[in-house]
């Protein structure tokens, strides 16, 4: 098993997917929002690029759909939901289609198409993510969000915590990347990792914008035993 990893949404070349499976990782929030809603019982998630996109599809039924998302790290005017992962409780999203769009993680989703397969990866699901892939055992790239582009150190650390738990599972019969060794690196001298990504810059404008709790679910381990795919344009449990 080879395996990668792509440090932002920017940074996604398609071609380098073909026959490979990706994780999509956008710790904070999107991922965590997606496998947190549809453990609490959401029927699909459709994510799109654009805003007008979500309330086309929305309008076709609104006792069907939910809008979720956020631009900034601030919810989407007219929209259900922000991007709080602690807004998709069970009595809400139960038996619901989820339309979201967000800054970062719908458009890493989408510019990943050319995969052979795309899992949502997050801390939540960080260990049976990694147990999926072992059964698989094919090559994998990892493609972090990011922010705004750019670079992301919650993301980068969060596949390095998959890296390790797929490394253990798999007796280290991997081969790395030298950015897939350094994210792997970077979680087994960090395993606390909020202190890690305290004074990254996607952490301060969590906490400049008071998502306190979202932090801590975000960045707590193994807390979901469920791994969602994105095929035929929906992310489902399949």
């Amino acid at each position: 098993m080879n395996i990668d990893v792509v440090i932002s949404a920017q940074h996604i070349k398609p071609e380098k997917f073909k026959d490979r499976i990706v994780v999509v990782i956008d710790v904070l929030r999107a991922t965590s929002v997606m496998v947190t809603a549809l453990n609490n019982g959401c029927d699909k998630i459709i994510p799109v690029k654009e805003i007008e996109e979500a309330i086309d599809i929305a309008s076709k039924d609104k006792n069907k759909y939910l809008l979720g998302g956020e631009r900034g790290g601030i919810k989407i005017d007219k929209f259900d939901f922000s991007n709080s992962p602690l807004d998709y409780i069970e009595d809400i999203v139960k038996g619901k289609s989820l339309i979201m769009t967000t800054t970062n993680g719908t458009r890493a989703i989408k510019n990943s198409e050319e995969a052979e397969r795309i899992f949502i990866g997050a801390l939540i699901n960080g260990r049976v993510v990694a147990e999926k892939l072992a059964k698989l055992n094919k090559d994998v790239t990892f493609v972090n969000a990011g922010t705004d582009g750019e670079f992301s150190m919650d993301d980068f650390i969060t596949s390095g915590y998959i890296i390790n738990c797929l490394r253990d599972i798999m007796k280290n019969h991997c081969t790395l990347t030298d950015i897939a060794k350094t994210s792997e690196y970077v979680y087994i001298n960090n395993p606390s990792i909020i202190s890690f990504v305290k004074d990254a810059l996607h952490y301060k404008r969590m906490k400049d914008l008071r998502y306190n709790e979202d932090l801590r679910y975000c960045l707590s381990k193994d807390l979901i035993n469920i791994v969602p795919e994105y095929k035929d344009g929906e992310i489902k449990i399949y």
